[in-house]
């Protein structure tokens, strides 16, 4: 990834414009062109370059009646980069049009799947967006672990094997505390415990975990290909104060924190997101600790669907966007605007991914019940929890399930994951039971299709 093209002065070019007196030109350029293209798209410099201009335009004299008609329409924020600029952002019909779909789709109101509402079936769907937020937020930050494999370990809470394994455990057990956290104040503290938090036994300097970086350390953000700097974060002595103001910025709703008269909640929290990667106040874990924020931020303002969702899975698939729109915002004027528009995309798409994961297990298990009731001795007898579990064993024989990992999967007591495992064994018959030491496992047995089939 390369930095984008900086754009041109267009200051400059206002002011040859109007030394030139050609008064229908300055008219086109302080009148007549929109912040948006035809298509409605917010665009770069880096892109509108390429693109066909409006007759009688240049591209530059297109890019300056562009940045005029946002100059006009910029909404500042309380924070500043570290040439003491501030950033700003405009409200786009887009990004308008995506406020209104979430608001509907990502808060307390929405008529969600049955599935996340329904207390029996919420926490096996929390724990799997949980896991799944884990493994890929730490896989962007270069975790080779396979997505099965880390699956096994946090169910089965074992210890991690390597630095990739242990990068996710970290990020499950940092999403936990972010959910443990939603309904409290942000502090520079918890910060530092969200950090620490998720990068335990993953740092060459362990005690960086959890503090600022210093002076001594040479912090940039560098492309892998071409080792270009592509950000260099502000000075380590400036970093407290911008941390708390980053706080103040995250509790506080009112004008004099917000530096504007109303901020949708959205906007905070994708923000938050970007102000931390930006600061980069710690020597490793400003990604994650940057997508972990958003999270908090967003269960904090009532959009509780976000829990069920991973915007590291939409990020992953293309990165390239995902930093661009960071530099985007960095090399035009410190406008918001571009990673906005890119994480309000990224949100959207995970929650159209979650609805389809829904329908497909609940079509799954309305299957396997209606299966199921064509037995008499099963009708009836498997909650949903067991239905799940079911499914699973008729497609893996031989494999093999602990008390524990039943446990993790749905957020239960150790007491109800056994009775679930103990009524398919020794009442169903459904799963063979063994014990090695003091541990108890079940097997699925070869004949189950057959078993099921003849119960």
């Amino acid at each position: 990834m390369k930095i984008p093209v900086a754009p041109p002065d267009y200051k400059a070019v206002i002011k040859e414009t109007l030394d030139s007196g050609e008064s229908a030109l300055s008219f086109r350029l302080f009148s007549e062109i929109k912040p948006v293209d035809e298509k409605g798209r917010y665009l770069h410099w880096d892109k509108l370059r390429h693109l066909p201009s409006p007759s009688g335009l240049t591209n530059k004299q297109w890019w300056t009646g562009t940045k005029v008609a946002r100059t006009q329409s910029y909404r500042k924020l309380p924070f500043f980069d570290k040439k003491n600029d501030p950033f700003q952002f405009n409200l786009t019909d887009q990004i308008h049009e995506e406020f209104h779909w979430l608001d509907r789709y990502a808060s307390g109101n929405i008529q969600s799947a049955e599935t996340i509402t329904n207390p029996q079936t919420r926490d096996t769907y929390l724990v799997r967006s949980l896991i799944e937020e884990a493994i890929n937020s730490s896989q962007l930050e270069g975790a080779s672990t396979t997505r099965d494999v880390a699956k096994e370990m946090i169910r089965q809470d074992r210890p991690p094997k390597d630095t990739s394994e242990q990068m996710i455990m970290n990020n499950y057990r940092a999403m936990q505390f972010i959910r443990e956290q939603k309904d409290d104040p942000l502090t520079p503290s918890v910060i530092f415990e969200l950090h620490q938090i998720l990068t335990e036994h993953t740092m060459q300097n362990a005690e960086k975990s959890g503090q600022f970086r210093n002076e001594d350390d040479d912090i940039h953000v560098i492309d892998d290909h071409s080792q270009e700097y592509l950000h260099t974060p502000p000075i380590a002595s400036e970093l407290p104060e911008r941390l708390q103001k980053l706080c103040d910025f995250a509790n506080s709703e009112s004008k004099a924190q917000t530096g504007v008269s109303f901020l949708h909640p959205v906007v905070r929290a994708i923000t938050l997101h970007f102000m931390l990667a930006y600061d980069h106040p710690f020597y490793d874990g400003n990604g994650r600790t940057a997508r972990a924020l958003f999270y908090w931020a967003m269960a904090k303002q009532g959009y509780w669907l976000a829990e069920f969702i991973s915007i590291s899975e939409i990020i992953k698939e293309k990165p390239v966007q995902y930093g661009k729109a960071f530099l985007y915002t960095e090399t035009d004027d410190n406008d918001l605007t571009y990673f906005l528009i890119h994480q309000l995309d990224v949100i959207h798409k995970a929650i159209e991914a979650l609805h389809r994961f829904l329908d497909k297990k609940v079509k799954a298990i309305s299957e396997a019940e209606q299966w199921l009731d064509k037995n008499d001795k099963l009708r009836g007898k498997l909650n949903f929890r067991q239905l799940a579990l079911l499914r699973h064993a008729l497609k893996h024989p031989r494999f093999s399930y602990v008390i524990e990992e039943h446990q993790m999967s749905h957020a239960l007591s150790y007491d109800v994951a056994r009775k679930d495992l103990l009524k398919m064994s020794d009442e169903l018959k459904l799963l063979t039971k063994t014990k090695q030491g003091k541990r108890y496992f079940f097997m699925v047995p070869d004949d189950l299709s057959e078993r099921v089939g003849k119960q």
